[in-house]
């Protein structure tokens, strides 16, 4: 079992020394044996109190992390069970409308089981409350970032932390929405780890308690300081322009072009990756998604990565470029795949709903997206991440209706016909010019990259 912190603990653990002031709060004197008249509640809460030194499961407060204001929300497990009661509720409330009066971000700290027994469905409603207060702050334009401890349960992770814009979760935590004494007798315990929320895109990343503070003020610059645009990268690969349409599809398909990694690497002095649909799903092979510090403001970006997009890359990023609309952050993104992924699997998964979704967080999206065509640029699977107006093409990259392979064969022509068809299909950088289809052709970069953190 990993290490429980008490609230004080976790807090002196992210926070920058001597910032944290709490919040006070006014709240509600509780009846005898709160709400439900439950026996023996006060003695249990009396208990707890001396236990713990706290007067309630939350602890509230404004702190600086890693140099970023922010309100922590800090659960004390110790204090019956971290759970939910009216008392806590009032101090979220109050800790939820204090950050958006005075533009802060939110940072839950959780450590819960649930909802409080002993305050019965008014306890339960409490959830209501907490999802109103962050979607109120969502609305605001403010970021929240979960931190997810030992255990994360019930209604605390499916409002706080799996409600978060971004979830990080120590290492070994317990989460899930079923407790440890309420999940199936044979459920696999392996499923209810941070680990294996990070593994089915429910969470971002799992971090070492050491370095938590410097994560975490890492997400909060990124999320709190954006760029008034994301410019289009310099190409890093061939300067000359392709003779022909197939010497563009071979190119392309070079394994020594540039791939997403050399150019995110080369954009960004540093990044953080968002990882995960929030549906079950991740595509590491086939998408990265994150948010990267460009001469000290933020840039999101959405980079395919050569290989076929399967849907929950498609997901993630749709995800990640409705999240970066909302903390009004630009956004690049980088086309590079033969296609979306086809298979049987791939369908099960919701391919098109996928596609589509892509479409539409472009579509609506209010930020500036730039986008960059940086190897293969293989049909709708492409175009769903292409900015409308605002796409350009490096020299080693194309973009196609369709492979040309695969239009020889719908039109029935010999393999022998490949390459003309590749030429009919006007493909090269040059011709998406000529054609509209991009603003230009991106010069290549005048220095080497620089490292990513």
């Amino acid at each position: 079992m990993p290490e429980r912190l008490s609230a004080r603990e976790v807090l002196a653990l992210v926070a920058d020394e001597g910032t944290f002031g709490e919040l006070a709060v006014a709240t509600r004197r509780p009846a005898v044996d709160g709400p439900l008249g439950w026996q023996g509640y006060d003695a249990s809460r009396a208990r707890a109190a001396e236990r713990t030194g706290e007067e309630e499961s939350v602890v509230c407060g404004t702190a600086r992390v890693g140099g970023t204001r922010a309100v922590l929300l800090a659960f004390e497990f110790g204090f019956l069970g971290g759970s939910l009661g009216e008392r806590t509720g009032d101090r979220l409330e109050a800790a939820y409308r204090h950050a958006r009066a005075h533009r802060l971000p939110v940072v839950p700290l959780v450590a819960t089981g649930g909802s409080r027994m002993q305050e019965g469905m008014l306890a339960l409603t409490q959830l209501q409350r907490v999802a109103r207060e962050s979607a109120l702050t969502r609305e605001a334009g403010l970021p929240q970032i979960a931190v997810v401890r030992d255990p994360t349960t019930g209604g605390g992770w499916a409002t706080l932390g799996a409600g978060a814009d971004v979830i990080l979760a120590l290492p070994g935590a317990q989460v899930g929405f079923a407790g440890s004494r309420v999940r199936p007798r044979d459920a696999d315990p392996a499923a209810y780890t941070a680990e294996a929320q990070v593994a089915a895109g429910s969470a971002d990343a799992v971090v070492r308690p050491g370095e938590l503070r410097a994560v975490l003020g890492t997400w909060l610059r990124l999320l709190t300081s954006p760029a008034p645009e994301a410019p289009a990268p310099r190409a890093l690969g061939a300067a000359a322009l392709p003779g022909s349409g197939w010497e563009a599809v071979r190119r392309a398909r070079s394994p020594e072009r540039p791939r997403a990694e050399a150019y995110l690497d080369a954009y960004f002095s540093h990044r953080a990756a968002l990882g995960g649909d929030r549906c079950g799903g991740v595509d590491p092979g086939g998408m990265l998604c994150g948010f990267g510090a460009r001469d000290g403001r933020t840039v999101a970006y959405a980079a395919q990565t050569g290989a076929p997009t399967r849907p929950a890359g498609y997901r993630t990023a749709a995800r990640l470029i409705r999240l970066a609309d909302r903390l009004d952050i630009p956004v690049l993104t980088l086309v590079d795949t033969p296609g979306a992924a086809n298979d049987a699997e791939a369908e099960r998964q919701g391919a098109g709903a996928a596609i589509a979704d892509v479409f539409s967080a472009v579509a609506c999206a209010r930020v500036p997206v730039t986008t960059l065509v940086v190897g293969e640029g293989g049909s709708g699977g492409a175009l769903a991440l292409a900015a409308p107006g605002n796409t350009w093409v490096t020299p080693d990259g194309y973009f196609s209706v369709i492979a040309p392979e695969l239009a020889a064969a719908i039109l029935k022509r010999p393999p022998h016909e490949v390459e003309a068809t590749a030429d009919q299909l006007r493909i090269r950088p040059q011709d998406l010019v000529e054609l509209g289809v991009v603003r230009g052709v991106v010069e290549a970069a005048d220095h080497p990259p620089s490292r990513a953190t």
